[in-house]
């Protein structure tokens, strides 16, 4: 049957299983069931008629959901927080008649969907510092390699490999400062109650509104939070899903451009991702070797960013203290959304960890535009042996253009120092150490060095790094 519908790729194709597990209804439920245990604790805690045998009833059946029976309730219920509860009850009797006592639904519901938010950022943090590290050996090994650098994808002055690496290592280590950030400031909502008001606990308490705030302190810490957001409505402020999703968005960006600048490099003949001995390319030009691996980063970014104005909507959409039309909706984009940043994440670090880089083909491609690159050297050069910079400049432009004609209307090669060495103007001037690459590409080498330093080495001190990733599932 499992052929005959329909199945998400995510799922099936591109993302791990630790991230699917997180989304996974086991998870998900064994999570109510643990808030359900928590809130019993703290209840019993403060005074509340919830005996330790009742408490010890819930917490050995966390696990053991029957789903079947959740399903029947939920058909009949129309429920699916009650139907969980019946089926909870069900299997713990004597603890049946306290399982949320005075909760609501959303005390479930939103406080497990933070306490696996904090999982699954934890993991994308994880992955994001796997990726970083990769890019970091990669920009040490070629710190120094001379190639072109490119604005408006036009020939620009030179750079290094290595630290063309460092800018798609930088973009992500900037997405993982805003990861660690959504991560320090994620609270819990705890028990606030149907409206957020917490009436029915300060009703459970006869009034005494220490015992209520000394709850919500007790389960939030039970929940692993130290802190609870300081008003709600039924839910958690949907601000945080829009900016969890917004700063997924973020890394979907970063690597749609890493893997965008692959792609064309790929193109040059200047860079490659890994290759298999046994991968096909194309199924009808056999010598082909797509950069499929950046294409589907690209594929699957794209995905994620799309994602980020659904929970913007659901944002601006909740209607005073709750609507429900946020419901269906965020269990498609949120875990989709992190479905989509796990698979990016690890096909990324599979791409960085094996880049071939062809240094000739770079050193080709570099030659053919060099002369242009170092025409500022040459004219600084000429106007310190005491030339007219105005009348230099002019020499110079004139003689890029003849040169390029030659280039672009005749296929000949660049003969643009042929030219200038010929011109008294730059008698003097040592036009071959000019065009040297390496004395073009300024503090790119430094630069490296000091972003392996200042950035990329505390991160591998915060994580703990593996060398490779999980095996791609294609």
């Amino acid at each position: 049957m499992s052929h005959e519908t329909y199945e998400n790729p995510l799922i099936s194709r591109y993302a791990s299983t630790a991230m699917s597990r997180l989304f996974g209804a086991q998870h998900k439920h064994s999570t109510w069931r643990r808030l359900w245990v928590a809130l019993a604790e703290a209840e019993a805690e403060l005074g509340l008629p919830v005996t330790a045998a009742q408490i010890e009833e819930l917490r050995k059946h966390v696990d053991k959901i029957d789903f079947a029976a959740a399903a029947k309730y939920e058909r009949q219920l129309r429920h699916d927080v009650m139907a969980h509860v019946h089926a909870y009850g069900d299997q713990c009797p004597t603890a049946k008649p306290i399982i949320h006592l005075g909760a609501t639904s959303c005390f479930v519901t939103d406080n497990a969907d933070l306490m696996i938010l904090r999982e699954a950022l934890e993991l994308v943090a994880q992955r994001l510092a796997a990726v970083i590290d990769a890019l970091g050996k990669f920009a040490t090994d070629y710190r120094d390699l001379p190639t072109l650098g490119f604005t408006h994808l036009q020939p620009a002055q030179p750079t290094t490999v290595g630290r063309r690496a460092c800018l798609w290592a930088y973009d992500l280590a900037l997405d993982l400062a805003e990861i660690e950030h959504r991560l320090s400031t994620l609270c819990a909502r705890s028990t606030k109650g149907t409206t957020g008001t917490q009436a029915s606990f300060l009703q459970l308490f006869d009034g005494d509104h220490n015992k209520v705030g000394r709850l919500e302190q007790l389960v939030a810490q039970k929940m692993g939070f130290s802190a609870t957001y300081t008003v709600t409505g039924q839910t958690y402020p949907r601000k945080v899903d829009a900016q969890i999703v917004d700063s997924l968005s973020g890394i979907a960006a970063s690597a749609h451009k890493a893997a965008t600048d692959l792609r064309i490099l790929a193109h040059r003949k200047e860079l490659e991702e890994p290759f298999e001995k046994d991968q096909i390319g194309s199924s009808a030009m056999a010598y082909k070797r797509n950069p499929m691996r950046s294409e589907r980063i690209c594929g699957l970014a794209r995905f994620a960013m799309s994602l980020q104005s659904s929970t913007s909507a659901t944002l601006a959409t909740q209607w005073m203290e709750r609507t429900l039309d946020d419901s269906a909706n965020r269990r498609l984009v949120i875990p989709q959304a992190f479905l989509a940043i796990d698979a990016v994440l690890i096909l990324y670090q599979n791409v960085a960890s094996g880049l071939v880089v062809y240094p000739e083909v770079i050193a080709r491609n570099l030659r053919e535009e060099l002369p242009f690159m170092a025409t500022e050297n040459i004219l600084m050069a000429a106007v310190s042996a005491g030339g007219d910079r105005q009348d230099l400049h002019e020499r110079i432009r004139q003689h890029s253009q003849a040169a390029a004609a030659e280039v672009k209307e005749h296929g000949r090669t660049n003969d643009l120092v042929d030219r200038l060495q010929k011109d008294s103007a730059f008698t003097g001037v040592d036009v071959d150490s000019a065009i040297d690459a390496s004395s073009l590409t300024g503090r790119s080498v430094q630069q490296v060095d000091e972003f392996l330093s200042e950035v990329v080495e505390p991160i591998r001190q915060r994580y703990t790094l593996q060398a490779t990733t999980e095996e791609l599932r294609v």
